[in-house]
């Protein structure tokens, strides 16, 4: 799958380039949109998956997808009138009670979030509602750890498409829970370091709905080739704000109905 966009590939590659040298560098590069932004979303969709075949090409394993943008308040922000999507690949994935080195990271910050995992193949962008829920396997209550090959997180939107959506690392909670008689809209979340919420929200901050923001994800994927599969993961969207994270720091993330999940930042740069 390529998308496909009027400005020159030559500039789509060197966008694709910076930001694939600065993650294995570790060492965050200038924004990429003033190379791209003439081409609107569609190019830095296309600098993203650049970077998506290249990581496939490699070995990686794509395992699910991320949404971002699901606040209104920061859509406005970013003068868009949508969410973002970004890949999630198996080596994005820490087990719970595993320490993060900020050596895997360039410049991480948390976020709670509800993580659904999809039963069963989603083909159709006319995909349903009804079909969307009898999709949902089970959710779990997930620590996203956005990260940014962007120096000084200075970006706009056609800097966090292209690089993946911000995306970093992701920590499941271990206990599933099935939808039935869950509200996910109601869902409140507090996370919190030694004790001290650094960061409150619901669902209701997901579209409205983690639901609907899966939704959308789902029409979306199927639209541009890469269609939801059973077993994929959906990180849905910040439940709240984005927190800062430091070195020996222990994130807990409690999500009513949903469930607990830390995410521990081992105290060394690693």
């Amino acid at each position: 799958m390529t998308i496909e966009t009027k400005i020159d590939p030559r500039i789509i590659q060197k966008a694709a380039e910076m930001l694939r040298g600065a993650a294995s560098s570790g060492t965050p590069v200038a924004p990429v949109r003033d190379l791209i932004s003439a081409g609107g979303l569609d190019a830095a969709y296309a600098v993203q998956d650049a970077n998506t075949r290249h990581s496939l090409d490699s070995g990686r394993r794509l395992v699910g997808r991320k949404i971002g943008l699901t606040s209104l308040a920061v859509q406005r922000q970013l003068g868009v009138d949508q969410p973002d999507y970004g890949m999630l690949f198996a080596d994005m994935d820490v087990p719970e009670g595993i320490p993060i080195s900020l050596g895997q990271v360039i410049q991480p910050k948390v976020e709670a979030e509800i993580a659904i995992v999809v039963g069963r193949d989603l083909p159709h962008p006319d995909v349903t509602t009804a079909e969307m829920i009898r999709a949902v396997e089970y959710v779990v209550p997930a620590i996203e750890v956005v990260d940014s090959r962007v120096a000084n997180w200075d970006i706009r939107i056609w800097d966090t498409v292209a690089d993946n959506a911000s995306s970093g690392l992701f920590v499941l909670g271990a206990i599933p829970r099935k939808l039935e008689g869950l509200d996910l809209r109601a869902c409140g979340m507090v996370m919190e370091v030694k004790g001290e919420p650094i960061s409150l929200g619901a669902g209701i901050a997901c579209l409205g709905s983690p639901i609907t923001a899966a939704l959308w994800l789902a029409r979306v994927m199927a639209r541009v080739g890469r269609p939801l599969l059973e077993g994929d993961v959906i990180l849905s969207g910040a439940l709240g704000p984005m927190a800062q994270v430091n070195r020996g720091d222990v994130v807990e993330a409690r999500i009513n109905g949903v469930g607990t999940v830390r995410a521990a930042f081992a105290a060394n740069a690693g």
